[in-house]
């Protein structure tokens, strides 16, 4: 394929994504994020390789811009593999909401490509159903079927797939997209 025609076929995909976003589901997550906001709750954003490089970006929006007390278990890369290590990996991101007291007035925010499943992403899986358990909200970016946080989401943004060779590159791209977003709406929106 030519360069151009490349870039042609990625921007085209790019912007029919646009047109097929649920905007009712980011209405939703912004309303989830404006009550743990009100409510002085916590916010921790989970993901794995490019989406823990995007929860890394965005603790620091939501936390400056959005004003949210916000965390991720991947900032900390000490811990998480001693967790790693002693533990095991489909437990890392739940021990670590234990130990930061997890409760109602929290959300837990996924970034993933495909939500954790029973098969992959199972420290994103198990952190889901500690939330769960606790009550505390869940927000997730995720793209295919969603996946775990798909099912038990209060509100999941479901980037869609129009390529299933650019699944990865167009997921990861569209949560910078979406938490750049909800951030500003924050305080944009009543």
């Amino acid at each position: 394929m030519e360069k151009q025609d490349y870039i042609d076929l990625y921007l085209k995909e790019t912007a029919e994504i646009i047109e097929k976003l649920d905007r009712e589901v980011i209405a939703e997550a912004i309303a989830v994020l404006k009550q743990v906001k009100k409510e002085e709750g916590r916010l921790f954003i989970l993901g794995v390789g490019g989406s823990a490089a995007n929860a890394s970006h965005a603790v620091n929006d939501f936390r400056k811009i959005g004003g949210i007390e916000t965390y991720a278990p991947t900032d900390n890369v000490s811990e998480l593999t001693a967790r790693t290590n002693d533990e095991g990996w489909e437990s890392t991101f739940a021990e670590w909401l234990k130990t930061s007291r997890l409760c109602e007035k929290d959300v837990l925010m996924v970034f993933s490509v495909g939500g954790g499943s029973e098969t992959a992403s199972l420290n994103i899986v198990n952190a889901l159903k500690l939330a769960q358990e606790r009550g505390a909200k869940m927000v997730s970016v995720v793209s295919r079927d969603g996946g775990y946080a798909g099912q038990v989401s209060d509100a999941c943004i479901l980037v869609p797939v129009v390529s299933k060779e650019r699944i990865t590159p167009h997921a990861e791209g569209w949560q910078g997209v979406i938490w750049h977003l909800l951030v500003n709406a924050l305080g944009a929106v009543d």
